[in-house]
């Protein structure tokens, strides 16, 4: 059975409940700004993440930040959460953190001076005012070029407090902006000139190489309280304090792939595996929930506040998905390593499952593989197992055959459309297929499976969710020793056997005949499905009747579509249909199912009657 190492969750995710009910509730999409290693910022790690198949994951940070005299800790993680998911808090740690508590939290840019490598010209002269220089400047035209020396001057420069008094009430912080002229002091005076007239430059001494500039970053100020008696609170001055930061963001997902190895007797070993697509925030050494289900995030499209304007707009950007491919997210990104801890990262093994146990915990409707010691950095990708085991399974061989579609929907069905009805209808094939049996704790996730049996490939094919206890089909290939043959006929029309609205519908009553041979060595058993419009009046060989919802049950127009429909562009999508408004009125949908067993070299056949009413 499937399996994944149980184990208690950290202080936002405990217990159980509680771990689901942040799941749902929290939600935050764009991708949080990263800010410079400065000094009065404090980082705070990542210590648990609980991530999603639609590329979601609720990240939990905790750690211990410096607080200064006001009460305030800052944080250089800004996220941007959806409405209303963002929450932080102190962690009563001990003793010593007792009364501690949150008061507010503020999301801010400030200016901040930072040095960088001056990589330009005008950086170079900018950084080294007061520096001796030698100039050679573009010489006007049948002229020779004549150096000259000067001293570099300090460029004018419009301060942060002129653009904001000259700019609109609210309208932010801003910089300061550094004229892009190069001001020189020669014997002659003080020349201007633009930097494009300067051909070189050459400095007596060695230029500065380093330039400070300042810069917008965002932040996050905790403002960290300690509560004394009653309703009293006053600043934590000084110290430390050990905090809490949790949310919802988009941009970290798990692709989930399954690997099937037959025995031949029954028992499929079972391998998942997930790829881990990390576009969010690094990870080290941090505990990873690998959830299987589909939770409501109900203000996905929704940016709260906090995570202000700037960064939202950049990070919806950066984030965006397909949300018309259905599958998208099984296919949209390359796997950087086929081992785990690939990718520069590491990660602990799945442990080897004893018999009827599953790695994993299930809490309300979703369940979660847990893997610890998972790092991954950001931008990486990483493919990781995740649970082993063992699942029956039992061979049978699918035969389903779609409806033949009547004239009256296929009224506008081009040549090729045409040609690809003719094809199907006439040449049914049955398909070797799997069917597992859930015995597991844990569900099977819709995944891609690939089919192995000795070492070979045999085929890939996706699984289904499963719930522990339910079963599912796994299709293997098409069957060429099962031959199969089918001929349907008209018995008998009854004309004007219906009016509707003055037209005059007949009845047509039909036969059909499946006729199966097994040229394999060996018995096997075969599935049919017959999907037929109209009224089923009759099935040999305790051939099971049901009637079909033809308003939403796709399937009995292509069988391989399932409930929800066939895939875009295929046969038996709406497009391809443009049925009468008295269809519907008098004809109904079903199908029979029959059970068979053949011996090798066995031929049996099903014959089997309905009725339609048509023109």
């Amino acid at each position: 059975m499937l399996r994944s190492d149980p184990s208690d969750l950290p202080w936002a995710l405990r217990p159980a409940a509680v771990h689901l009910l942040g799941l749902l509730l929290l939600l935050l999409l764009p991708q949080a700004a990263q800010g410079a290693d400065l000094p009065a910022q404090s980082a705070l790690p990542v210590r648990e993440v609980s991530v999603f198949k639609d590329g979601h994951a609720f990240v939990v940070h905790r750690g211990t930040v410096a607080v200064d005299a006001a009460g305030d800790a800052v944080l250089r993680h800004l996220p941007a959460p959806v409405m209303g998911t963002f929450w932080v808090g102190a962690i009563d740690g001990g003793t010593e953190q007792r009364g501690i508590g949150v008061a507010s939290v503020t999301a801010s840019q400030s200016r901040v001076r930072v040095e960088r490598t001056a990589l330009s010209l005008k950086e170079l002269v900018d950084a080294n005012p007061g520096a001796e220089v030698l100039v050679t400047e573009v010489p006007p035209a049948n002229r020779d070029p004549a150096p000259y020396e000067a001293t570099i001057l300090p460029a004018p420069v419009q301060s942060s407090e002129e653009i904001e008094s000259l700019a609109p009430p609210g309208d932010g912080p801003k910089l300061p902006v550094a004229s892009d002229l190069v001001f020189l002091r020669t014997d002659a005076g003080t020349r201007v000139l633009p930097l494009s007239r300067i051909q070189d430059l050459t400095f007596r001494a060695g230029p500065a190489a380093k330039l400070g500039r300042e810069e917008l970053r965002s932040a996050l100020t905790l403002r960290v309280i300690r509560r004394g008696a009653g309703d009293s609170a006053e600043p934590l001055a000084g110290g430390a304090a050990d905090v809490g930061l949790m949310y919802v963001q988009r941009g970290l997902r798990w692709i989930p792939s399954y690997r099937v190895e037959l025995d031949g007797k029954g028992q499929a070993r079972v391998w998942l595996q997930a790829t881990l697509v990390n576009d969010l925030v690094d990870l080290d050494d941090v505990t990873c929930n690998l959830v299987v289900g589909v939770p409501t995030f109900a203000l996905q499209d929704s940016a709260d506040p906090i995570g202000l304007e700037q960064a939202a707009a950049k990070l919806a950007q950066a984030v965006t998905l397909d949300n018309g491919n259905r599958f998208g997210n099984f296919y949209a990104n390359s796997m950087m390593s086929q081992v785990a801890g690939g990718a520069g990262g590491a990660v602990a093994p799945a442990p080897e499952p004893q018999a009827g146990e599953a790695n994993g915990e299930k809490s309300e409707d979703l369940y979660v593989f847990r893997l610890e010691h998972v790092s991954l950095k950001k931008g990486e990708r990483m493919v990781v197992p995740v649970s082993v085991g063992s699942l029956p399974y039992r061979d049978f061989f699918k035969l389903e055959i779609p409806v033949t579609p009547p004239v009256e929907f296929i009224q506008h069905v081009d040549a090729r459309q045409g040609a690809e009805f003719a094809r199907l209808m006439a040449a049914p094939k049955a398909v070797h297929t799997i069917r597992l049996s859930n015995t597991g704790k844990a569900p099977l996730t819709t995944a891609p499976a690939l089919v192995m049996r000795d070492g070979r490939v045999l085929a890939q094919g996706m699984l289904g969710y499963t719930s522990p206890g339910a079963e599912v089909d796994l299709a293997v290939t098409t069957a060429v020793d099962i031959r199969v043959t089918k001929e349907e006929r008209e018995a008998r029309r009854v004309a004007n056997a219906q009016n509707w609205n003055g037209e005059q519908l007949a009845r047509l009553e039909l036969t059909g005949e499946l006729t199966l041979k097994n040229l394999r060595g060996q018995p096997v058993d075969i599935e049919v499905v017959r999907h037929v419009f109209g009224a089923v009046e009759s099935a040999d060989h305790d051939g099971v009747i049901e009637r079909v919802n033809v308003l939403e049950d796709l399937s009995l127009l292509w069988p391989s579509a399932g409930p929800t429909g066939p895939p875009r562009g295929g046969p038996g999508g709406f497009g391809w249909y443009n049925p009468p408004p008295w269809w519907r009125q008098f004809n109904g949908a079903a199908r029979i199912r029959w059970q068979v067993r053949l011996d090798p070299g066995a031929e049996t056949t099903l014959e089997y009657a309905w009725s339609y009413f048509g023109r």
